[in-house]
């Protein structure tokens, strides 16, 4: 398979992007007001924006087009890490290898455990965290505890995150029914990438690199990519995840399901002071604001390694999904005396996320429908690019937030959540689809559950 990666190609087109004059930053934003997307050439160049009154403009397209695709919606997940054993030494990973800790791997009754408790906090959406090591946490055993979630517990959705692996154990992912395969390549920089993953099974690039293509081959639908902000200069890892997502809208028809975008944190012997390529909260705002521009359809996700200010802002600039009470070490839920994968800065509460939320006129989101109805991979990007599933996203979210506030709200969250929902269902533009929205909505307060469009 060719290499679709071309370090020297990328860094001549970022070498040319500095010349780039105010007239063609501005002729670049016109097209993104249009809504049809940016190629990774125009995100090589918008990476090198100056001027301050442009950097607004881009700013406030991006909220234009959050809004337009995703509305005040948001969805909501939990990440459920079930082993920190790992054969990588990944320099900036606290579960590295040559960390000394007691590490564990979670039993499927602890599995069952955690979800409970994540159940009775009112998660509906779960992702699964692995590390690499097939001995301690073999393909068997991820596919064991899948099938006990989903058969177990009233979980509706497992994304999984898990290391590189062949075509045939994606096709065991497939049939075991997951969401969206997650995926970092981590940085598109090859060499960088060799200098922190050393003498790992994960430092092999091009087994990462491919990784998404052998899971589509494999039958996955949906795959999300990324990168650790901060490992390698920003401006070359994010020109390069466009053009990993051109490469898939080529050769496959859909594009990333989602991006994920988390900035490299402290962990356990792990220095910050060690990365010269950390980047501020201004450039950090401008990558997802331009992402949003260049890839409309693509959910952007943000991790509670973020402040809730820095969340709360960059929800009206392009993020689409946030984790909430998230803990990043094994057994988390139930045990607070474990080693975290990073350092987290949103503490809050689920119930205090979504009372937030609200308050802040955003609609928070559990809906799992296009999984439930094949509403994925190529025909997901068929309909949404259609406009067509962008209608049925506000009722399916109004419904899965009315669950959470009956099941899970108390008299103050009620008072402002139920009167929200109202309005918002009221909203819907679509006669039949707001009728049907206002059916199940009664439906729900009259005891039915997980009713969705």
């Amino acid at each position: 398979m060719r290499h679709f990666i071309d370090k020297d190609y990328i860094h001549a087109l970022l070498a040319e992007a500095q010349t780039t004059s105010a007239s063609e930053i501005d002729e670049i934003l016109t097209r993104a007001s249009l809504m049809k997307g940016l190629s990774h050439r125009d995100v090589a160049k918008l990476l090198q924006i100056k001027d301050e009154g442009q950097r607004q403009t881009m700013r406030n397209l991006a909220s234009q087009v959050k809004d337009k695709f995703y509305g005040n919606r948001l969805v909501l997940f939990a990440p459920l890490y079930i082993s920190d054993y790992c054969k990588n030494n990944c320099t900036y990973c606290g579960y590295r290898r040559d960390n000394d800790f007691a590490r564990r791997t979670l039993s499927i009754e602890e599995i069952i455990k955690e979800v409970t408790i994540l159940e009775k906090l009112g998660h509906k959406r779960l992702a699964l965290e692995v590390g690499e090591d097939a001995d301690h946490c073999s393909m068997d055993h991820i596919i064991e505890t899948i099938e006990a979630i989903y058969s177990q517990t009233g979980i509706r959705r497992l994304n999984v995150n898990i290391a590189a692996t062949t075509k045939e154990n994606y096709e065991r992912l497939s049939n075991a029914d997951i969401g969206t395969l997650i995926l970092f390549q981590e940085t598109y920089d090859q060499a960088r990438y060799y200098e922190v993953h050393p003498a790992s099974l994960k430092g092999d690039y091009e087994r990462q690199l491919l990784a998404h293509h052998r899971a589509i081959e494999g039958g996955l639908h949906d795959v999300g990519g990324g990168v650790l902000l901060g490992l390698s200069d920003y401006r070359f890892d994010i020109t390069a995840l466009m053009i990993h997502n051109e490469e898939l809208l080529e050769r496959f028809g859909m594009e990333f399901h989602t991006f994920s975008l988390p900035r490299l944190m402290p962990a356990y012997n792990v220095s910050l002071d060690d990365y010269p390529n950390l980047i501020s909260d201004e450039q950090f705002i401008d990558i997802v604001a331009i992402l949003r521009l260049a890839a409309p359809h693509v959910g952007i996700i943000l991790s509670t390694r973020e402040s809730k200010e820095m969340r709360d802002y960059l929800i009206q600039h392009g993020v689409s999904q946030i984790s909430a009470n998230s803990k990043a070490t094994v057994g988390g839920y139930s045990d607070e005396e474990q080693v975290s994968q990073f350092s987290l800065s949103d503490e809050r509460s689920l119930y205090q996320t979504i009372y937030d939320l609200i308050a802040d006129n955003q609609l928070p989101s559990y809906c799992t429908a296009c999984y439930r109805r094949g509403r994925v991979g190529k025909v997901f990007h068929e309909e949404v690019s259609s406009g067509r599933i962008a209608k049925l996203c506000k009722p399916n979210a109004v419904l899965t937030t009315l669950e959470y506030v009956l099941d899970y709200g108390d008299e103050a969250m009620q008072k402002i959540a139920l009167p929200f929902l109202i309005k918002q269902v009221n909203a819907i533009e679509d006669d039949q689809i707001r009728a049907v929205a206002i059916q199940f909505y009664t439906r729900m307060l009259q005891g039915e559950r997980d009713l969705y469009l």
